[in-house]
């Protein structure tokens, strides 16, 4: 389970939380860490099925599963529906699907591959909450949405479109903060820096990974359970029920807005 699993957050017990992109990674750290916390967690997956499976063997009592990809045309409005069906409701929506698809230079980019990294990481996020948010208007819920440290600093080597696309989940993330305020929606990010996760090891080559290594004041990558205090904190109304709007950087110094 979580490291989390001794700390107690009271109010997020018992709440209904859908994660997307939860089967690996950060997902699958925050799936655990809100399981721990008692809550009923759908965590969202595509193709990590072994993955996914795993997870929710880890704790089948709190854990359920939707598959989906969130990237077509109406995959995520579809996700959302389902775990709130599941679930009998939502009180949170973590939007943490997400991934660069590959490292290619803006000049050698794809018309197919500017869709699907826009798709992916863009509009599944205006969909999912689109899609959610009669739901938490209805239980006064939040929105966590995870970007990037590369939304600040226009990304790595090849990264320019991830990027681009995580500086539209950081504005999206303050634009809508406003919008559903008066619905009693919270709306923040998680902004992760140089974390070792799946999405590294299959599009970071170690020649990058060791330049953005040297650039961290604590001098080493996190690791995805050290994103989780973020997302619990977002999450709970007692700990940041008037923060809304922000986007919490966890990157170890590598960027101090």
């Amino acid at each position: 389970m979580s490291n989390f699993e001794h700390v107690r957050i009271g109010d997020l017990s018992c709440t209904k939380v859908l994660v997307t992109g939860g089967s690996t990674g950060i997902g699958a750290a925050v799936v655990r860490a809100f399981a721990a916390q008692g809550a009923h967690v759908v965590a969202h997956y595509n193709q990590s099925e072994a993955q996914a499976k795993a997870l929710r063997a880890e704790s089948p009592d709190r854990i359920g599963l939707v598959r989906g990809d969130v990237g077509e045309p109406g995959g995520a409005s579809r996700v959302v529906q389902e775990a709130a069906h599941m679930l009998g409701g939502l009180d949170g929506l973590i939007n943490n699907a997400g991934g660069m698809l590959g490292r290619i230079r803006a000049t050698q980019t794809p018309e197919d591959h500017f869709d699907r990294v826009v798709n992916l990481n863009a509009r599944s996020v205006w969909d999912a909450t689109l899609a959610a948010h009669p739901f938490l208007k209805e239980s006064g819920g939040y929105i966590i949405n995870t970007s990037s440290v590369a939304a600040r600093t226009g990304g790595g080597a090849g990264a320019v479109l991830y990027a681009a696309t995580k500086s539209f989940v950081s504005s999206l993330t303050r634009g809508q903060a406003k919008e559903f305020v008066g619905d009693g929606i919270r709306v923040n990010a998680v902004a992760p820096g140089l974390i070792q996760t799946p999405f590294h090891d299959k599009y970071t080559p170690p020649d990058i990974w060791a330049s953005q290594t040297a650039s961290i004041p604590m001098g080493r990558a996190g690791s995805p359970e050290e994103c989780v205090g973020a997302f619990l904190f977002l999450a709970s109304p007692a700990l940041s029920g008037y923060i809304t709007g922000q986007v919490i950087e966890v990157n170890g110094g590598q960027l101090m807005p």
